[in-house]
This record gives structure tokens, C-alpha cells and sequence, in this order.
């Protein structure tokens, strides 16, 4: 399966069966914590990257009917994508006919960047829990922190959220991430609580970059300040993440560990441990593994990196030039 990955472990979602409409790096934002790195192809566009049929047939493949064991495995099927996932312009009939195929909560984990768009939340309407971002309270932070496309107004997508909240009757969660000197002080928590006001949401996450972010400067606030976040987002329900998720990474249909370490960490960078507690399911040996992360070192396909005192593994296509402390 090339676009449709897990179940694996969220910190929101339980096992989350995720779903790729969209291209490796391919966003209306550059956000400066980006897990995947720098984006590469900038556009705000919606289009049809993939055929959605072919899409649909992975989705199928991950929870055909008869699979009774492996549907009960899934909390979530999440569109998440390796970018903005509502720049899939059939993103909306995919919702629709995931539905139809198993009776499992549907998430679309987004940027919110083009909710000001009635086709986007149309798309979004059919979904139980949508996962917009919201990291700054005045365009001139936005512009810092997620160096959106030249198209996007920050006004218009703080907008565009409070009429998605007025006409959906799902869940909304917010979720805001922190970076140390961008937002984390009283007067940006401020702001930024000024616009999650009127969105109501029904969960607010505070959350942090923990893993190798797009710039080695996006690192997290300290202690004092993520306290000060709750003081002043408090009375909005906010639910500490800032802690590693937990839980096994599904690796089902690999009997190759070097498939398996590609196939996960191109979408979700791993500690060296979960790697190794991974493959440990098709029984690889440690020794196995670390002779796996090797080869695929030594032929430019990952990279290792530090990072807040951590090892990381991520995939080289994400070309960080620079190294973590």
C-alpha cells in the first residue's frame, strides 16, 4: 500500500489507519516545526494528485469486509497525507465512500488554510472529528511560523474556521503548536485565544515539536511558558499532547525490514527505539535492525539525526541540511 499506512499509534486518535491523498511535501504551508521538513511543492490548488479510485482500492484493501480482526484494530481512518489533505479535490467522495465500506469514525487532520472555501467544508461535513491548526493570533505570526503560500490571508482562514463551526455537526479540534520565541508569550497566547474563541471547539491541543522539525531553531517553549498557555487557554479546554505517543506501529503485509522501516518513517519520523520494537513483530532480531538502518543509511535513503538529546531516524528526501542538538 502505497498511500494508505498504519494503523499507528495518535496521540488524539487511537489506531489511526492513515490515508495519503496527496503528494510527499505538497502544501499551501512551509510550516518552520514540519515534521517532513521544508515543503517542496507550494500550491494551493486543489487537484486530483492520484487517481481516487485507486485511492479508494487501497482503503478497501486495508479494511475489506472479511478482515473482521483488522477493522477492530482501527480507531480512526484519518486523511492526513504528507501535506494539506483538503488540497485533494475529491477528498470529499473519498469521506463518502470510506464511509460506505465500514462503519469507522473518519478524521481529516488539516491546516484549516482553505476552510474559506464552501467546496473544502462540504468535502470536510461528512467527517466525525475535523483536526484544524491554529498556531498564531495576528498574520504577521502566521507568516512566521507557517509561511503559508503567497495566495493565503490569514484573516480569511481564521474565518473560514468560524463558518465551517457554525455548519458542521461534528467534533472540532483545534490543535495549537508552540514554538519557543514565536508564540509562546502572554501577548501572542493572547491573540491566539482571541480567535479560538468565537470557533468554540469542542477540544483544544496544546502541542510542541518533538520530533525533528523543518528548522533546528522550532523548538519548544520551556516549561514556564507551556503553563502560561494553560492559564490563558485554559478555560478552552486544553488537553496537554507534549509527551511521545505510546503504542505499537501496524506493519501488517511486510516481511521486509528494510519495506517496513521506509514504509513508516517516510510519514512519521521514529525514535531508534520504536524502530526497533517495530520490526520486532516480524521477527527481526535487534542486530537485525541496526544492520537494516545501516543499508539504508549507506545508500542515502535515511538519515540519522539528533534531536533533543534523542536519535531519530527520517527518510533523506526530506533533506534537512543541517544537524539537531
Amino acid at each position: 500500500m502505497k498511500k494508505v499506512y498504519g494503523p499507528v499509534p495518535s496521540r488524539r486518535l487511537g489506531r489511526s489507519l492513515g490515508v495519503g491523498p496527496i503528494p510527499f511535501k505538497t502544501c499551501d504551508y512551509s510550516c518552520v516545526y514540519c515534521q517532513l521538513g521544508r515543503t517542496t511543492y507550494m500550491t494551493n490548488q486543489r487537484k486530483d494528485f492520484f487517481p481516487p479510485e485507486e485511492l479508494l482500492n487501497e482503503i478497501k484493501r486495508a479494511i475489506e469486509p472479511e478482515a473482521e480482526s483488522s477493522r477492530s484494530e482501527i480507531d480512526f481512518v484519518t486523511f492526513v497525507g504528507e501535506g494539506e489533505p483538503t488540497l485533494c479535490k475529491s477528498l470529499g467522495w473519498l469521506i463518502r465512500k470510506t464511509k460506505e465500506i465500514a462503519d469507522i469514525p473518519i478524521a481529516v487532520d488539516t491546516n484549516g488554510s482553505l476552510l474559506y472555501r464552501k467546496d473544502v467544508r462540504n468535502d470536510l461535513s461528512e467527517a466525525e472529528v475535523v483536526m484544524p491548526s491554529l498556531d498564531a493570533g495576528t498574520a504577521e505570526t502566521f507568516r512566521r511560523i507557517n509561511r503559508p503560500h503567497r495566495g493565503i490571508d490569514f484573516e480569511a482562514v481564521v474565518e473560514g474556521m468560524e463558518k465551517f463551526r457554525q455548519e458542521y455537526d461534528g467534533e472540532m479540534w483545534v490543535e495549537v503548536m508552540l514554538v519557543k520565541g514565536l508564540n509562546d508569550s502572554e501577548e501572542e497566547l493572547e491573540a491566539i485565544k482571541s480567535r479560538l474563541s468565537p470557533l468554540k471547539p469542542n477540544r483544544t491541543y496544546i502541542n510542541v515539536p518533538i520530533r525533528p522539525p523543518a528548522e533546528p531553531w522550532a523548538v519548544p517553549p520551556d516549561k514556564e511558558s507551556i503553563a502560561l498557555a494553560h492559564a490563558i487557554l485554559g478555560d478552552v479546554n486544553v488537553v496537554d499532547i507534549t509527551a511521545e505517543e505510546t503504542g505499537e506501529f501496524s506493519i501488517k503485509g511486510f516481511t521486509n525490514p528494510e519495506d517496513a522501516i521506509l514504509a513508516i518513517i517516510r510519514r512519521h519520523p521514529m525514535r531508534e527505539e520504536q524502530v526497533v520494537e517495530m520490526l520486532k513483530k516480524i521477527e527481526v532480531e535487534e542486530g537485525g535492525v541496526h544492520d537494516s538502518l545501516t543499508r539504508l543509511e549507506e545508500s542515502g535513503k535515511i538519515k540519522r539525526v539528533k534531536y533533543r538529546e534523542k536519535v531519530f531516524w527520517l527518510t533523506e528526501e526530506e533533506k534537512r541540511g543541517k544537524e539537531y542538538n
